[in-house]
């Protein structure tokens, strides 16, 4: 989900250009978020299996960008807009249960994932320092991180959850960085939408993760 993405270099951009790029991308992100709270809402009463078909439609859109982009920037708008809105209905179950269950843990979730990603993002933006080394630590540690969430699901870990929480929050504080940092440099203004995608991602993990946080004490 975060690799280079698919558009060929072009010339360096004004900082005018620059900062259009920014607007734009934040703006998509903007758009995905309120399609996301959308399905989250229409999905609330959704089974586990019409959230898992909602979860693969969401991922079919987000990898039908990856061609859409080099053919038709329409296209890849629409396609963003439907991965939020899939996304959203897949979530929507998960998001219902704790709302129900515990309503201020979504409101903790949001803020605190408001400030990480304000906070590394701003970091990723302004740092000079080349980020594309640690790219590669990140993804292959997203990697393992999946491994161990499959570990867990089979063997019970004292505190295993809030481990995978923590160890998935220091992963992504540095995806978002590296994530930021392509924002800035990227010289082709029509790579908005995939950006976008990518950053909203760090935002939905970064935002579950909190919650299982604020809730761990609703498992025990």
């Amino acid at each position: 989900m975060n690799e280079p993405y698919p558009y060929p270099a072009s010339p360096v951009m004004t900082r005018d250009q620059s900062h259009t790029l920014f607007a734009q991308t934040m703006g998509f992100v903007a758009l995905t978020a309120a399609l996301f709270a959308a399905g989250a809402y229409l999905g609330r009463d959704l089974g586990g299996g019409a959230a898992i078909l909602f979860y693969l439609l969401s991922f079919a859109a987000l990898f039908g960008m990856q061609f859409a982009a080099r053919r038709s920037r329409e296209l890849t708008i629409g396609l963003l807009a439907l991965f939020g809105l899939f996304i959203g209905l897949g979530v929507a179950p998960t998001m219902s249960y704790y709302a129900n269950q515990n309503p201020q843990a979504l409101w903790q979730a949001g803020g605190a994932t408001a400030l990480f990603i304000v906070g590394f993002g701003a970091a990723g933006y302004a740092t000079r320092r080349d980020l594309s080394v640690l790219a590669r630590f990140a993804f292959w540690a997203l990697i393992a991180l999946i491994g161990f969430g499959i570990v867990l699901i089979f063997v019970r870990i004292p505190n295993g959850a809030l481990i995978y929480s923590i160890l998935g929050l220091v992963i992504f504080a540095a995806i978002t960085m590296i994530d930021f940092q392509r924002l800035r440099r990227s010289r082709d203004i029509q790579s908005a939408p995939l950006m976008a995608a990518s950053i909203f991602l760090d935002i939905l993990n970064v935002f579950l993760f909190f919650l299982q946080i604020f809730t761990r004490g609703d498992d025990r």
